[in-house]
């Protein structure tokens, strides 16, 4: 079946490289095999952290408003309650009515667990204002001895403490509002609970006291394009004890929660494969990639507009599918009905595909999908529905969902060994700008490419014909002849040699010859070798 990836969103070789790759992934495993971790409640988290946090701790989760902080906390207590554990959410910014609201909004029942709210009149009155820890003593105010008594009772295995920043201004200080958080944090540890203080970040960004304090920091980000959705990403700034995978790990919040997709790192992937060569299904394009297409390779097809490669693709991915091999095809450029209709006239029928479930096709919208989210979903068609053919129509789209090209030939960079390593042919489709003569790419990632078919447009007697040439195969011997390339009702056609043609890549050639031409009848040649 067809989907739009957005909606489905519902639910909460060299040795070095390998050598490192097999010391990180062993490093994961122990970590992951650690029996003393503590799911945060979001699977992405967890993994980024080799199994989940320690437990008994307490972390502080930051992030300005709007970045999915109470989100983040509600799901670490409904996890808890699900195994058994009781949960206390202690609310000093939010309602409990608010907190209920968005509990709702997932389809969660924060009822679950207990929530203390301490928002009030009297909670915030002048007279409790001193709720500090005084120097010399261990005295914490009234506002903390409620959270004190909540504890004792409940005896919680799991405490959210929201927000900080009302504790920051009851302080009055820098130094008595560090003391107060240090004071909680010698009662917690007394109290076998996980805790976490959540931060909206409200004091000066560059203070960063609490994190000397807390066990470990999450910090959350929101991005706003000049068009688009925001993008959204989480960082562990630090995490004492444990290794965990650095850097920006892109996140949505949607219906359902928080999704976090681990950063990609492709050298923690390998897997055994069969690098035997595969046809393509036309005959003239195997011959031209030296055998054909030979799985853990990936393939980019470059040339202008309307030459043929998209076309080209799905006809490698109808010979997939015809033996009998799942194959995912992402489209950035058009719509899926265009697509299916125009393959249709071509007799490339995707439907029957489709509806076996060996084709998935998904419509990708690049202002509103995070490079994260892509990886993933990629990921998820690998190793859940057992891809073996993956295709990206267009990288030109592809780039639009990136802040910058350099970030984008990074994550392709990742994206394209992971999917090497795991055996799976890759499909890539570039567009370049210009139809006859000099034309130019948005972006040059040929070098990351294992094979590079290239697409011409040339004139000859009065019509627009199209050649194409197989520039570069890492994986086997090519050749280096340009042939005729058409598009008929049978599919994809790639006549012989153009040999008897010289500057075809240019796009203005000469005949010299009498070399028969796709489509060009005899007497036509013959006319034109007088």
């Amino acid at each position: 079946m067809a989907h739009n990836l957005r909606p489905r969103r519902t639910g909460p070789e060299n040795s070095a490289t390998h050598t490192d790759a097999h010391r990180y992934a062993m490093s994961n495993k122990i970590a992951a095999d650690t029996p003393a971790r503590l799911s945060s409640g979001i699977e992405g988290i967890d993994n980024i952290l080799g199994g989940g946090l320690t437990p008994n701790r307490m972390y502080l989760v930051e992030g300005e408003p709007g970045t999915g902080k109470t989100t983040l906390a509600l799901q670490f207590l409904l996890k808890g309650v699900e195994e058994g554990q009781t949960g206390l959410y202690i609310t000093l910014s939010e309602t409990r009515s608010e907190l209920v609201s968005v509990g709702e909004s997932h389809g969660w029942d924060v009822s679950r667990f207990s929530i203390l709210e301490l928002l009030s009149d009297e909670g915030l009155g002048p007279q409790y204002e001193q709720t500090v820890l005084h120097p010399a003593e261990v005295e914490l105010g009234e506002t903390v001895r409620n959270v004190i008594e909540q504890v004792e009772e409940l005896k919680p295995a799991r405490i959210v403490l929201d927000s900080l920043s009302e504790l920051r201004l009851l302080s009055q200080n820098p130094l008595r509002y560090r003391r107060q958080i240090l004071a909680l944090k010698r009662y917690f540890a007394t109290r076998e609970c996980t805790v976490l203080l959540l931060d909206d970040n409200s004091s000066d960004p560059g203070d960063v006291q609490l994190h000397s304090i807390a066990h470990g920091v999450i910090t959350l980000d929101n991005l706003a394009h000049d068009y688009g959705g925001n993008r959204r990403r989480a960082r562990i700034a630090k995490m004492r004890g444990i290794k965990f995978r650095e850097g920006f790990h892109d996140f949505t919040l949607d219906t359902g929660g928080i999704h976090v997709y681990p950063r990609l790192v492709a050298a923690e992937h390998h897997a055994e494969f069969d690098a035997a060569p595969v046809s393509t299904g036309t005959a003239g394009l195997d011959a031209l990639l030296g055998g054909g297409l030979i799985p853990g390779t990936n393939a980019l097809m470059i040339g202008p507009s309307g030459v043929g490669k998209t076309t080209t693709v799905v006809s490698c991915l109808i010979a997939a599918l015809e033996r009998g091999e799942r194959c995912v095809y992402y489209v950035f450029d058009e719509t899926l009905t265009t697509l299916t209709i125009r393959c249709a006239t071509l007799g490339m029928q995707l439907s029957p595909h489709v509806k076996s479930g060996l084709l998935t096709l998904r419509q990708i919208d690049p202002a509103e999908i995070s490079p994260g989210e892509f990886a993933s979903d990629v990921r998820d068609a690998v190793e859940q529905r057992g891809a073996r053919y993956v295709a990206i129509d267009s990288l030109n789209a592809y780039l639009q969902a990136m802040p910058g090209e350099r970030y984008l030939l990074l994550q392709m960079h990742e994206l394209l060994g992971y999917l090497n390593q795991q055996g799976i042919i890759t499909m890539l489709v570039l567009g370049q700008h210009g139809i006859i003569g000099e034309v130019q790419n948005d972006l040059d990632i040929s070098y990351l490419s294992d094979v590079v078919v290239l697409f011409r447009y040339f004139e000859h007697h009065g019509e627009v014909l199209t050649a194409v040439t197989a520039v570069k195969s890492r994986a086997n011997a090519h050749e280096r002849s340009i042939r005729q390339f058409r598009l008929g009702r049978d599919g994809v056609e790639v006549g012989e040699a153009l040999r008897d043609f010289e500057g075809v890549l240019s796009g203005l050639p000469s005949y010299r010859g009498s070399t028969a031409l796709l489509g060009v009848p005899d007497r036509v040649i013959e006319t034109l070798g007088r």
